[in-house]
């Protein structure tokens, strides 16, 4: 199963994908949010080389000091804890070069902090899929916005920058507008309303709290303009990030990979609720494919370190030959054969990486049931290759349709 040998999984799990997505990445490189932000006094100004909204006529401008500027950024979850960091780190490079001092503070995750933000609260763990799936974090989410709304209204910000995380930030977003009218918000990878939008309210809801919305793909500035939005069209951030990447060969080295073992690595959960609905469903098929081919071995990158004990449990349960590992997970991907992961931002990055995968998701079957009979939810994909291209270049696998058959039943 090596791919420069012909792989097993060639066509029909995804390789090839990255050519197809080279259009994610064909924005001048200084255009981006950092960019925009880096300007004194700030000014979100569109550069002439992007899209933007043709009902933009003036710069959004914001008069801080000339030196010093306090930025608000709010997030969750993982990905959402990596796209900021990435963007934190890109502010602070820039802030730098122009002789601007940046004190940032955010919502978000351990990658955001260790870039250089001052954490008001982790909020990486947080986060789910579904209806049923998100009761658990009602309480806690609500004390963290509560808490944060009257830091804000002590220490207001120079901008508020929102970064996915759907409900919390159109709830953060409302109190800016109503409570600190004067200061800026920008939306920062929005919802995708522009993919799976069950009401039109929402994407107007967005609207309403963005004084402009930055986006990273396309068919999403696309949307948002068609409705009124001040958009820039900025790229996706992974694009930069894989340019610092390992190659196959420096990757499998790095790790301790034979040229005879079969690597595939298995992306279960970034989301606690994903250990319970997505976790056995992978495993199981992993055993079945373990015992197909004796030479494999399974590679682990965790998202969160407190989901390790559950995963390694989970090994154990399921007699992988498999190994766990932490802070190394674009390392994994770019080293393994075959990547079976769940969906979301991962899928991008792997299909960036050139390796083959299958992407799977389940929730709550109550919650699946909703969705369908009642909210009347559809999306043709749920993977973001898929989305980007709007068709299956890589296998997806919903609800209770059967990996380990899938996988097996390639040639």
């Amino acid at each position: 199963m090596q791919r420069d040998d012909g792989a097993v999984f060639q066509e029909s799990v995804g390789l090839g994908v990255k050519n197809k997505l080279r259009d994610i990445g064909e924005r001048p490189e200084n255009n981006s949010l950092a960019q925009d932000l880096a300007q004194s006094p700030l000014q979100l100004s569109p550069s002439p080389e992007v899209p933007a909204s043709p009902n933009h006529t003036e710069p959004l401008e914001v008069h801080p000091s000339p030196t010093s500027f306090r930025l608000f950024l709010s997030t969750g979850e993982v990905s959402g804890d990596l796209q900021g960091a990435l963007l934190i780190e890109a502010l602070l490079r820039q802030a730098e070069q122009s002789g601007i001092t940046l004190e940032i503070l955010a919502l978000g995750g351990d990658r955001m902090a260790q870039a250089g933000a001052h954490l008001l609260a982790n909020t990486s763990a947080i986060g789910s899929i579904g209806i049923l799936e998100s009761l658990p974090y009602v309480w806690s989410t609500f004390q963290i916005q509560r808490r944060v709304k009257r830091y804000l209204r002590q220490q207001q910000p120079d901008l508020v920058v929102m970064i996915d995380y759907f409900g919390p930030n159109l709830a953060l977003g409302s109190f800016v507008r109503q409570s600190l009218p004067h200061v800026p918000t920008v939306y920062y990878i929005a919802p995708q309303e522009w993919v799976w939008s069950v009401s039109q309210r929402n994407t107007q809801r967005i609207l309403q709290i963005s004084d402009r919305l930055l986006a990273i793909f396309q068919r999403e500035a696309a949307y948002y303009q068609e409705r009124g939005g001040h958009v820039t069209w900025v790229g996706h951030p992974l694009v930069d990030r894989m340019q610092t990447a390992p190659n196959r060969e420096q990757a499998r080295q790095k790790l301790g990979i034979t040229s005879e073992q079969v690597a595939i690595a298995l992306l279960p959960a970034s989301r606690r609720q994903e250990l319970k609905y997505i976790l056995p469903a992978m495993f199981e098929a992993a055993q079945q494919i373990q015992d197909q081919i004796p030479q494999v071995h399974f590679w682990i990158p965790l998202s969160l370190e407190i989901y390790r004990q559950a995963i390694e449990q989970a090994v154990q349960k399921y007699q992988l030959q498999a190994t766990v590992v932490s802070g190394q997970s674009q390392t994994v991907m770019a080293a393994a054969d075959l990547a079976i992961a769940k969906s979301g931002t991962a899928n991008l990055e792997i299909a960036l990486l050139d390796v083959p995968q299958v992407v799977m998701y389940r929730v709550n079957a109550m919650t699946a049931w909703i969705a369908h009979h009642i909210l009347k939810f559809s999306t043709p994909f749920v993977s973001p290759p898929n989305l980007v291209l709007m068709e299956e270049v890589v296998p997806e696998l919903l609800q209770m349709m059967r990996l380990q058959n899938e996988l097996l039943k390639k040639p």
